[in-house]
């Protein structure tokens, strides 16, 4: 990129806010304070806001309906131009809203002119800010539904599959692999909560509150909001105009989101190294190395891992930039758009490829079985079947964790031990104790929220359910 040079515009003032102005704007500055090379997305949301309030003004007899029938026919033909990549986006014209105002200006004269009575750009990019997020929130809501019923489908598919639970990145007790998942499935019911909650509080209508105190003509501000779907409108035209925390809503919500998918994409990092292989990269997401033949590389999930670092980051941006700012509106905010559009781009493409990676991942139950037996993961199964018999829980755990240590030492593993070799540990086993295997200590936890096979196909049905209602 080449870097602007110092000097001015020829022919400046030609802005529209131009007359309180004598000299031209210095083109460092034009370069500094432009927008539209990326405030150019909101374009829909633009015109659909300007279509609404030309209709209000006509309605309250503030313009003529004949300009407002022509206002709106001519902001439709900028649309289709700018959908069809007819539309010459303009530096000087600095930012999204003087490009199709002047454009309109262009095309059908000076009654493009009265489209701004009773609005300033503040109010303005304000409602194209919520209608961007009230947009992007109803995407990510979408997605998430698609990613949880991907993980219902996989849990169904799994019900059987038997892995180790871990804490501490250590062997802890056997769970039913779709009880893994549904924890997952639980994380992005909350994120789509949170999604909706974001949107609601966004649902808000800024256009109205003029720069910052309102406008003195008598518009209706409550048709404008029905017009544009929004469910109030803004009750303080300086909050109106300088709020931003539903971009900050929406930031967060989207980085607890990614922070979700990245636990799970570390994860699948795991359980496809050869020391756990408990899963089978899928070729169609995976890729190899330029110079190991050998090599199959979860880069779909590192990247999905490393992007989440992008969503953290934005957030602490968009907290970052609103810190410091008295009311009302100030120029800093011009930077808020970036970012969140990073932000929403990032979470939507993460969230489709996870539900397309997701069903795609071949799981191996008999590694899972092996590797919960190979872990001691009955352990506590067999301290509870002492506690249960009246020993002391501390002495049934040290007398299950000195057996263990013996099953180290010899190279064996709790299944396949002889009942003298339990009674050597602690005198209260007793011969049932060898029926204790992966199956039965599944089952005896069987109460809500447990991993018996009865539990969590009541969790699977209850999760089925609450996305249906959702629909």
């Amino acid at each position: 990129m080449t870097t602007p040079t110092s000097g001015q515009t020829p022919g400046t003032p030609g802005k529209l806010w131009g007359g309180r102005f004598d000299a031209p704007t210095d083109t460092l500055v034009e370069a500094f304070t432009a927008s539209i090379d990326f405030d150019r997305r909101l374009y829909r949301e633009d015109i659909a806001g300007s279509i609404a309030h030309a209709r209000m003004l006509a309605r309250q007899d503030i313009i003529p309906a004949a300009d407002a029938e022509t206002i709106v026919a001519g902001l439709e033909a900028i649309r289709d131009d700018i959908e069809a990549g007819r539309f010459a986006f303009r530096s000087d014209r600095e930012d999204i809203h003087l490009n199709i105002e002047a454009a309109l200006a262009e095309r059908i004269g000076p009654t493009a002119g009265r489209l701004h009575t009773a609005r300033s750009r503040n109010d303005q990019i304000a409602t194209d800010m919520r209608l961007f997020v009230r947009a992007a929130c109803d995407e990510a809501t979408g997605l998430l539904r698609a990613l949880r019923a991907a993980f219902l489908d996989v849990a169904d598919r799994e019900a059987a599959t038997i892995i180790s639970g871990y804490t501490h990145m250590q062997h802890a007790q056997p769970v039913l692999l779709a009880h893994h998942l549904l924890a997952y499935e639980a994380m992005f019911t909350r994120d789509t909560e949170r999604i909706g909650q974001t949107r609601a509080r966004a649902n808000v209508l800024p256009l109205g509150a003029g720069a910052l105190a309102g406008v003195t003509f008598p518009i209706d501000r409550e048709s404008v909001a029905r017009d544009l779907g929004f469910n109030s409108v803004a009750a303080n035209s300086l909050d109106a105009v300088s709020d931003r925390d539903f971009v900050v809503d929406f930031h967060s919500a989207a980085a607890l989101t990614m922070v979700h998918l990245s636990r799970l994409a570390e994860e699948i990092v795991l359980w496809s190294t050869t020391e756990f292989a408990l899963i089978r990269l899928p070729d169609a997401f995976a890729t190899g190395s330029s110079i190991m033949p050998q090599k199959k590389n979860p880069d779909v999930a590192e990247l999905l891992r490393g992007k989440s670092a992008r969503a953290l980051g934005n957030l602490m941006q968009a907290l970052t930039l609103l810190k410091a700012q008295p009311l009302a509106y100030n120029r800093d905010l011009q930077e808020d758009k970036q970012p969140l559009f990073d932000t929403v781009d990032t979470l939507l493409a993460s969230l489709a490829v996870t539900a397309a990676m997701l069903p795609a991942l071949q799981f191996d139950a008999a590694r899972g079985r092996t590797s919960a037996i190979d872990g001691f993961a009955l352990a506590t199964d067999l301290a509870d079947y002492l506690a249960k018999r009246g020993v002391p829980f501390r002495e049934a755990h040290a007398a299950v964790g000195a057996l263990v240590a013996t099953c180290e030492r010899a190279g064996k593993t709790l299944i396949g031990l002889t009942l003298d070799e339990f009674r050597a540990a602690h005198p209260a086993f007793e011969a049932d104790v060898l029926a204790i295997d992966l199956d039965a200590a599944l089952a005896a936890r069987n109460a809500t929220g447990g991993t018996a096979p009865e539990a969590v196909a009541r969790e699977r049905a209850a999760a089925r359910a609450r996305l249906k209602a959702e629909a």
